[in-house]
């Protein structure tokens, strides 16, 4: 593999304690109340994609976020019990439904992101056939933005549209799940094999050599040759976004429960070592690795939750042998316990504080945000039981 493996900061490999299950179920208790916060404003509406003030806005229907509410709605379900989260999530489907009737910002590949999370794992956890119905509609609306020369997913945007064709970007890697599943309930294979290439074309395009990444990546759509990286939200197009990194950690991760191709766990791991080795003293990332505690800039908590999700899932795929086991273990720990003391937002809506949605048009920075709201619960569930993540 030409990707550079860097060696793993020293700081991962001193001894940890790790979490107790004790602190695991207290941390989980403290995002059931903020949960319970948020719960009777947005029964009917969606909190928007980060909040104003510590404050979440309610929205319908009109971002790429809304199924990290139903996704926390679903967990909250799953570690409870209690049937009014599930209520309420199921009621959501209504929502989920329209925008698919009425063609409500469905021209994104983020319905991976709106339908894993409301829809697929409906029917998983429950054997909702409606919402199995609208996953699947909402399946073939993303492979529709499968072009097979490029062998990429659109990003965003009208298919025909010049500025836009041939854009992938590194979120992706979470949307193209929702092509397995459906695949695999349908025996429909060219969606399979759309998500194989696309995560291929990723891996090559995305992934520069020193295991950082680009955001974005062109390809030609008429011929399939690359074209350019470049960045919609990093700090440069040479620099490193934290989030999209994280994407990446998680993503290629996660790959190998639908494809089986071993390089793609191991891609996880450089990503990772990169990720890791950039870290500041308390491991909170900032908004874009190219920053040093000198630059004083933004936090980007969602960034952090979601890497621990991505090395949670790397470790499953990893053998009990592997010797940096106990490092990637004692990095989870660090990160978690760090958003916990220091970044779990007081008793207003949101959980995680100093998310950063997008810097270069001032958009939700050193706000909540509704995905790292999720990947935080997302993580302390996975790190507190045995659990089908969503996205499988």
């Amino acid at each position: 593999m030409k990707v550079a493996l860097e060696t793993l900061d020293t700081r991962y490999s001193l001894p940890q304690p790790g979490l107790d299950p004790r602190w695991l179920q207290d941390a989980l208790a403290q995002v059931i109340r903020q949960v319970d916060v948020m719960l009777p404003r947005f029964t009917t509406t969606f909190p928007a994609a980060s909040a104003t003030e510590g404050r979440y806005p309610a929205v319908e229907k009109v971002d790429w976020t809304e199924g990290f509410w139903t996704g926390m709605l679903w967990l909250a379900w799953e570690v409870t019990g209690d049937n009014k989260y599930r209520a309420v999530a199921e009621g959501l489907l209504d929502s989920f439904e329209e925008r698919l009737d009425r063609r409500i910002k469905v021209d994104t590949h983020d319905l991976g992101f709106l339908y894993s999370l409301s829809c697929v794992n409906a029917w998983k956890l429950t054997g909702n056939t409606r919402a199995r119905n609208l996953a699947l509609r909402a399946a073939e609306l993303l492979y529709q933005r499968f072009n097979a020369t490029a062998g990429v997913i659109q990003a965003w945007g009208d298919l025909s549209d010049p500025a836009r064709q041939g854009r992938m970007i590194i979120d992706c890697n979470l949307n193209v799940p929702l092509l397995f599943w459906a695949a695999d309930e349908t025996g429909n294979q060219a969606w399979r094999e759309a998500a194989t290439r696309h995560l291929a074309q990723a891996a090559r395009y995305l992934v520069r050599d020193d295991a950082s990444t680009f955001h974005t990546f062109y390809m030609d759509i008429h011929s399939g040759k690359p074209l350019r990286g470049d960045t919609h939200q990093g700090f440069s197009d040479s620099s490193c976004w934290a989030r999209g990194q994280a994407w990446g950690i998680y993503g290629f991760a996660l790959s190998f429960t639908h494809t089986g191709d071993t390089t793609q766990p191991e891609l996880s791991r450089r990503l990772a070592h990169y990720f890791l080795n950039r870290l500041p003293e308390d491991f909170v990332c900032y908004w874009d690795l190219i920053f040093t505690p000198d630059d004083k800039a933004w936090r980007d908590t969602s960034a952090a939750a979601i890497a621990v999700c991505g090395l949670a899932e790397l470790l499953k795929q990893l053998p009990l042998t592997d010797p940096l086991r106990p490092a990637y273990g004692n990095a989870i720990t660090l990160i978690m316990q760090n958003l916990h003391q220091h970044y779990f937002a007081d008793p207003q809506d949101g959980l995680l504080r100093e998310g950063v949605y997008n810097f270069g048009r001032n958009m939700g920075i050193n706000e909540p945000n509704l995905w790292g709201d999720y990947f935080y619960f997302e993580a302390l569930v996975r790190l507190s039981r045995v659990w089908t993540p969503y996205f499988c």
